[in-house]
This record gives structure tokens, sequence and C-alpha cells, in this order.
């Protein structure tokens, strides 16, 4: 009761959602603990925000954020534009199958729906306007293009979600990448249909297809083209981790803004690590507020009876992905992206496994449903960010996104019950058959508890003790960022590799 009231004395002020959040953490503890035993279990959440520095798996995000700030500033997203201007620029509403093109190519290096918005619609929003396209639809559809930026790879909720599922059959962030192209290229797709039948109807100008401006454009664009090559293509081709190509695509993004497109000075960097630095910290901040949230989950064995109420409920796959879709969209409407992902992550991904569904399935269904939760009030960045950059009510941008959050639905839908589009890809490189057949999976076991000493199997059985990496328990995040941490410094070839995940 305390700890509601404090979350509503939050929401009545004002305060933003990591306030409300934190407030909320430290109230549990303080409401169900034991005096000065419950103050003193907070001490650690100031430990935890050191821990996370030194935690080598979340490299990546600061040097994906840096990257997209360098890039949202200097020139590399104008040229990616030229380049799907030449090509699709004939095309029945060409321009705005364009902005959608650039959304994905923008998306395929900067790692942020917001930068992907903010660096693509700047420019797209203002040419569609001019060329006769209704301003709703220009608002709606740059927005919702925008949010590819968290699905086509690389992408930083991915890595968030990697480090939160540790437990069971682990994720390995490249195959997670590859996950999300064939459902960036689907949702991409659907929006470009969607704008090439709004541009006919809207009855917008074209421009004609020329050869030698598809090759000018291509020239101009190669530094930039590059970019998305070498950041997959590496890591893909063995050369590098993804935290590698988070640092490369730094270092690249850096000499081409500065020396080859000189759109930014030298001087300039100190500024946009600074406005990165503001990001991270953010982040970081709700990243330990979940932390303690879930400890104090964990420590009231929240999670297990989640589960075992959810496994009570007798759902097959079918009606669990059903119900997590709902859950996520009401979590993608109240809260933003990485507290969603660090919170429920550990109490849906053990039932999902349960039931036969892949790892990677899960996760994908997971990214889409909060992308779509970026274009839901009240929280919706991408609602915000739009609002502040066209300099339009937000009542206006929930309007014009209607249509296309439409399509959005309509593609998770599709991909959560299509497990082949996001796997496809992934059972392909490992030498598989492409089609994965939807589990069958039966029910989900009635009677459910989790041994103390070893892991749990979807039928109920006991297995061996499980290892400090993984296993079936529901642990708490801290144990997880141990973990993959852990997992990320054996490199003395003396540990076996854990076996990729079963083949539906």
């Amino acid at each position: 009761m305390i700890p509601a009231l404090g979350a509503l004395a939050g929401i009545v002020l004002g305060q933003p959602l990591f306030i409300i959040f934190g407030l909320v953490a430290v109230l549990c503890f303080v409401a169900t603990g034991d005096g000065v035993e419950s103050v003193r279990a907070l001490l650690p959440m100031v430990e935890r925000i050191r821990e996370l520095a030194d935690k080598d798996v979340l490299l990546a995000i600061p040097f994906f954020v840096v990257s997209g700030a360098i890039m949202a500033r200097g020139k590399i997203a104008e040229r990616l534009i030229d380049v799907a201007r030449a090509l699709v620029g004939w095309l029945p509403g060409g321009l705005a199958v364009a902005a959608v093109l650039g959304c994905m190519f923008f998306a395929a290096i900067s790692g942020s729906s917001p930068a992907t918005v903010i660096a693509i619609g700047t420019l797209m929003f203002p040419a569609m306007m001019a060329q006769g396209y209704r301003e709703n639809f220009s608002l709606g559809l740059v927005t919702t293009a925008g949010s590819l930026g968290i699905l086509i790879p690389p992408s930083i909720p991915m890595v968030v979600y990697a480090i939160a599922k540790t437990g069971g059959d682990k994720i390995d962030i490249a195959e997670l990448f590859l996950a999300g192209i064939g459902p960036g290229l689907f949702i991409g797709g659907l929006l470009m249909i969607y704008a090439i039948v709004s541009g006919k109807r809207m009855n917008v100008p074209r421009q004609a297809f020329s050869v030698r401006a598809v090759f000018v454009a291509i020239r101009d664009g190669f530094w930039s083209l590059m970019l998305p090559g070498i950041i997959l293509g590496g890591i893909y081709g063995g050369f590098f981790t993804p935290t590698e190509a988070a640092g490369i695509s730094v270092a690249y993004a850096f000499v081409v803004e500065v020396w080859i497109h000189r759109a930014m000075k030298v001087e300039e960097f100190p500024a946009v690590l600074a406005d990165s630095a503001v990001l991270m910290g953010s982040l970081l901040v709700i990243m330990v507020l979940a932390m303690a949230f879930n400890d104090w989950m964990v420590d009231r064995e929240i999670p297990e009876r989640a589960t075992a109420w959810v496994r009570g409920m007798n759902l097959g796959p079918v009606g669990f992905l059903l119900v997590v879709n709902a859950v996520l969209f009401v979590a993608g409407c109240l809260m933003d992206i990485m507290s969603a992902i660090l919170l429920l992550v550990p109490l849906l991904s053990p039932i999902a496994e349960a039931l036969g569904i892949d790892p990677l399935h899960l996760a994908i269904v997971f990214i889409v449903n909060l992308e779509l939760g970026y274009m839901t009030p009240p929280v919706g960045l991408n609602l915000f960010v739009s609002s502040s950059i066209f300099r339009k009510p937000i009542g206006q941008v929930i309007r014009a996104v209607v249509p296309t959050a439409a399509i959005m639905l309509f593609a998770l839908i599709v991909i959560s019950y299509v497990p082949t589009i996001p796997l496809g890809l992934v059972r392909a490189l490992r030498g598989q058959p492409i089609y994965a057949a939807f589990p069958s999976g039966g029910r989900a076991p009635a009677a459910a508890h989790v041994p103390s000493d070893g892991l749990m199997q979807p039928g109920g059985a006991e297995a061996a003790p499980a290892s400090p990496s993984g296993g079936g328990q529901i642990k708490s995040l801290q144990e997880m960022m141990n973990a993959a941490d852990d997992d990320g410094d054996d490199d003395d070839g003396d540990a076996p590799a854990p076996a990729p995940p079963k083949p539906q």
C-alpha cells in the first residue's frame, strides 16, 4: 500500500519516471523489512552504480550512444537519404519511401530510435511537406520509421536484453542482432507499401529515375554506406565482438565526419561526449533502480509466484504469447524500454522456454512490442522527440502515428506467430533449415517448483546442479550481470562452449 501511495504521489507531482521507480523500490524495502535491516538493504544500491561501470558487457551501450550522436550531428544521415532518394524516388510516394529506407539505413549504424528520428526526421519532414505530402502523414511516418532503430542491428535494447537473459539457454548478442534483421525488413517493407499507396492517393510528384543520379549518390555516400557493412560484416565474419564493433563505429564515424565529410570539427567532440554522458548517466540510474526493484521481487519470491500462476492457467504457446503481447503493450505505455526489459525478462523468459519458445523469438517479440511502446502515450519517447524537433502539439503527434502504429501492431502479431521471420537467418547461419515451426509445446506444467540445487526442465524433472552462469532458477539482475561478465572474461579456452539453442 505504501509503495503504491508513493508512486501516486510522484505521478501527481509530475516527477520523472525514474524518480517514481526509485521511490517505489525504496518504499518496497522499507515497508516490508524489519526496521534498521530494511534501510541497510538500500546501501548496496550506491555500490552497484560503480559495479555497472566495471561490466565489460555494458561497454557497447555508451559506444553506440556516442556513435549515434556523432552521426546525428554530421552528414552521414544526409548522404544515406540521398542514396535512398536516388534509388526509390521514382516510385509513387518515392520521397516517403526514401524516408523509411533512410531510417532503416541509419538504424543499422546508430542503434538508437530517438537518434534515428532526429537525424532522418529533421531532413525528411520538411522535404516531404515541401513536396505536397499531408502534414500528419509525414509526421506519423518519420516518427514510426524512426523506431526501427532498436530493431535493425546493432541495437542498444538488444544488448540490455542479452544481459538480462542469462538463465537457461543463453542468448548470443550476435545471433540476437541477426534475428532482428528479418523483422526489421518486414516492418520497413510494410511501411514502404503504406507510403507508396498514400503517395499515389495524394498524387504527389515523383522524380525521374536516373542511373547517373544513383551512381553520384552512392559515390558521395560511399563512406556512410560502408559503416553498417563494417559493423555487421565484422561481427558475423568473426573479426570482432559486438562490443568491439561499437568502439569501431565511434572511431569510424569520427574520422568520416571530421576529415572526410568535414561536417564536424574536432573541437565539437567534447560537447558530443558531454551530451552522450548525460544520456548514459540517466540510463545507468534506470538500470540501478530496476536492479534494486528486481532484488526485492526475488527476495519476496514474486517471480516464482508469477511463473506458477501463469503455468496454472494451463496456457499453450499461442495463449502465452497473447498474454505476453498484452503485458508488454501495457508496459510499453507506462515505462521506458530499458526498465521494461530488466523487470519483465526474468519473469517471462523461464515460462517461454518451458513452452518450447525459442529465446531469440521471445526476445524479438519483446523488442517489437516495446518498439510500439515508443509511439504510445503517456511515456512514448518518440512522440515527445517528434513533438520537440518538429514543434507540433503532442496531441497532433499521437493522432498522426495511429495509422502507422496499427501497421506495426499487425506486424507484431505476424512476427509473434511466424517464428521463421526472426529465426530464419539465424537458422541459416547455423546450417539448419530456414523454416522454423511454431512450437506445439503442449501445455505448461501446472505444478512447477524450482529446486534450490538444480534446474527445472520443461517436464518438471530435476536436472544436474546449476552452473554459476546458467540454470533455470530465477536470479536477481545482479547475479545475471555477474554471470554475463564472468562468461565474457573466460577466455582461457578451458570452459566448454555453450550449446546452441535447440532448433524448433
